[in-house]
């Protein structure tokens, strides 16, 4: 298999998180490529014709994407038990969206900073977006501490790369202030080493 990726999303790192955590690297090579909101490499969009990342190119059948749909895939396929069966699913699943929607929202306020030039950027919508990413993260903090104490599942990992990229690219705003059972489980978990093998490069 053939993930399509750049090591500076975080739902790229979402996936190569999950394939850390469960040993199994080894299955899926990792195709580099240079794509943003504006524009997207010709390999990419002939996998993935929204022209996205990650995109999983397989051997037995069509290329996946969404970095949601991959991991349920390789989870699957590898017997990871990530996406636990029975009530708990859903909330995984949520906890899931809830750092997928963080990440989306991080993403939005880069690239209208790094994107448009100073004279189209919206400020109002960078503030928008962050408003959303904070209060969600308020939410983990007051209402998903428990479920992040307990076994690891799909939920702690796209919290994790979530709460990593807001670190990564928006620094200067702060997201543990407020937040500080959320932050203390945080500096245990970006301490695995599935999230050591893949912080992304200064940039």
């Amino acid at each position: 298999m053939k993930l399509y990726h750049s090591p500076a999303s975080p739902f790229v790192r979402k996936v190569c998180v999950l394939l850390h955590e469960l040993e199994q690297t080894d299955q899926v090579a990792l195709e580099p490529v240079t794509t943003t909101a504006l524009s997207s490499a010709d390999i990419l969009i002939a996998s993935n014709p929204l022209g996205k990342i990650p995109a999983l190119e397989r051997d037995d059948g069509p290329t996946l994407y969404d970095s949601r749909v991959i991991c349920a895939y390789l989870d699957h396929r590898f017997g990871g038990g990530l996406y636990p069966d029975g009530p708990a699913r859903w909330e995984v699943l949520t906890l899931e969206a809830t750092g997928d929607g963080i990440m989306e929202s991080g993403v939005s306020m880069t690239y209208e900073t790094r994107l448009r030039p100073p004279t189209e950027q919206s400020p109002a919508w960078i503030e928008a977006q962050w408003a959303k990413a904070e209060r969600a993260v308020a939410a983990l903090n007051r209402r998903w501490m428990g479920h992040l104490a307990g076994s690891l599942d799909m939920g702690h990992i796209s919290v994790a790369c979530a709460l990593a990229y807001l670190d990564f690219r928006h620094p200067q705003r702060d997201w543990r202030r407020g937040n500080t059972d959320l932050a203390a489980w945080f500096a245990g978990f970006e301490s695995r080493p599935a999230m050591q093998a893949t912080v992304p490069p200064a940039a």
